[in-house]
């Protein structure tokens, strides 16, 4: 969040990105980090009410992973996949931009692997005979 709003404010007050392209996937980049840090911790609060059901944390970890994804994605791609910074005269935010990379690969990985608990928990608790409404734990 912190890298993603420096770099658009930068960018906001100096114009100087390489293109409108780069310029708007670090744009979406601060929305991914927002939509995380805002809706992460009311799951983590809600985690054993019934607005925490199996259902509502798969589809909720489905879309931040798809999203996720996608940022991550979308800003490798504008830079040609990576940026050596030592060569770079380009980019003028290299290391903040390869940071920002890297942080939303990392994010998206952690979220796999949030996903793959979620999804396993969620088997288990259908099984359990709660269903999908059912909550991840037993209360």
């Amino acid at each position: 969040l912190a890298i993603s709003g420096w770099l658009v404010g930068r960018f906001n007050s100096h114009h100087n990105y390489h293109s409108l392209g780069e310029r708007d996937r670090v744009r979406y980049f601060l929305f991914v980090s927002a939509w995380t840090v805002l809706l992460f911790p009311l799951f983590l609060f809600f985690f054993l009410s019934f607005a925490a059901s199996v259902l509502s944390n798969i589809i909720f970890l489905l879309i931040t992973w798809v999203i996720w994804l996608a940022a991550s994605a979308a800003l490798t791609e504008s830079v040609g996949g990576g940026l050596n910074c030592s060569t770079n005269n380009v980019f003028r935010y290299c290391g903040q931009v390869n940071a920002l990379i890297a942080f939303g690969w990392i994010t998206w990985i952690f979220l796999t692997f949030a996903l793959l608990c979620c999804i396993f928990l969620g088997v288990r608790t259908v099984k359990r005979g709660d269903g999908y409404k059912g909550g991840l734990v037993a209360a």
